[in-house]
């Protein structure tokens, strides 16, 4: 289960249509039923012209956390999978997992997830690859209570203390344990108070003593005092207390159409690698434009703006090949955390022959 799950996704509006949705380059956006879903249709300036015609037409499923969508968009509105004459329809669906289920069961061509998602679905029997790589931090960050800040200054000081998380499971949680283990702190002696989405409001009122939060959450707690005793979205944390970057954001297949899918899937990557390369060039409030309007509904794009800027390099690669490295330091923390049975066998997970280094 990963940060992209239900209890960490974006909220999408309900009752959307083409009437009132007009982000750069698109034109149509539709609604998944029973998930509340955004599709964003990729288009050109002129309905029907021929090359609009041309391009190949792919679904790719995606969750709801707005700074991993980030790369998708910038490939979708600035024209780099278009580029590569593909016509992508991203797929907004309330959480990796449905995400991932939605690519399982045959709904879509692609699913692009958090790699816990993708490790513990293949470890239960999906048969699925992932290809390509758009995020290599996770968008995690324990910070303490307000009125905490004095008394907890690193990770020993949760002993006895309680720390929220999303859920039991979550990428947080595996994060929690697996620091806790590399502190030397009994996981039986920190409380762990499961809160979904009501983290930073427990934090504000005192309610718990530390917790896991994201953006803008993060900058909104640092602003009010709070302590940050690890922020995974920094690069320097996550050498740190991780051992280097943790592969995050990816993009799987389903196994048996590789072979039939291989040189879109070549297409696929091509444009995201060179969104990917765009993005650090691009003015922040040019990224946060790519992102459809009604995905920041209520949110503080200034804010979001100063998001984007402070964390852009540490969140997104500079290309879309897989690191191996990477990818084992979220299986042996998922098998710390206990969310991975310590014998399970994930290495056919990656295929490394659709993108080389």
């Amino acid at each position: 289960m990963g940060c992209c799950d239900a209890d960490h996704a974006a909220p999408v509006p309900e009752g959307l249509t083409s009437a009132n949705l007009s982000p750069p380059d698109l034109n149509r956006r539709t609604v998944l039923g029973g998930v509340a879903a955004i599709a964003g249709l990729l288009s050109s300036a002129t309905p029907g012209n021929a090359q609009q015609k041309e391009l190949k037409k792919l679904k790719l499923a995606f969750c709801s956390q707005i700074l991993c969508i980030v790369p998708y968009e910038v490939a979708r509105a600035h024209g780099h999978w278009k580029n590569q004459g593909l016509d992508v329809e991203l797929i907004y669906t309330r959480g990796g997992n449905a995400a991932m289920q939605a690519l399982v069961g045959g709904a879509v061509d692609y699913a692009a997830t958090a790699l816990d998602v993708a490790v513990n679905a293949y470890a239960k029997g999906a048969e699925i690859r992932r290809f390509a790589t758009t995020g290599r931090l996770p968008l995690f960050a324990l910070v303490t209570a307000t009125g905490k800040a004095k008394e907890i200054s690193d990770v020993k000081d949760l002993a006895g203390k309680t720390v929220a998380v999303s859920a039991l499971g979550q990428a947080d949680h595996s994060l929690l344990l697996f620091l806790l283990n590399r502190a030397g702190i009994d996981k039986n002696k920190v409380e762990v108070a499961t809160l979904g989405v009501n983290i930073l409001e427990a934090l504000r009122q005192g309610q718990v003593d530390a917790g896991f939060v994201q953006e803008p959450a993060l900058t909104i707690l640092a602003e009010s005092g709070a302590r940050t005793l690890f922020n995974a979205m920094d690069i320097e944390d996550a050498k740190k207390y991780l051992g280097g970057p943790y592969e995050f954001m990816g993009v799987t297949v389903r196994a048996n159409e590789i072979d039939k899918r291989r040189e879109e899937m070549r297409q696929l990557a091509k444009g995201l690698d060179d969104a990917l390369k765009a993005i650090p060039g691009m003015k922040p409030e040019d990224v946060v434009s790519s992102i459809p309007k009604e995905l920041l509904a209520g949110a503080n794009v200034a804010v979001f703006n100063e998001v984007i800027a402070r964390h852009r390099k540490s969140l997104y690669p500079e290309q879309v090949t897989i690191d191996l490295d990477s990818s084992r330091r979220v299986v042996d923390t998922l098998k710390i955390g206990g969310i991975l049975k310590p014998d399970a066998d994930v290495t056919g997970l990656h295929d490394t022959t659709i993108v080389k280094g």
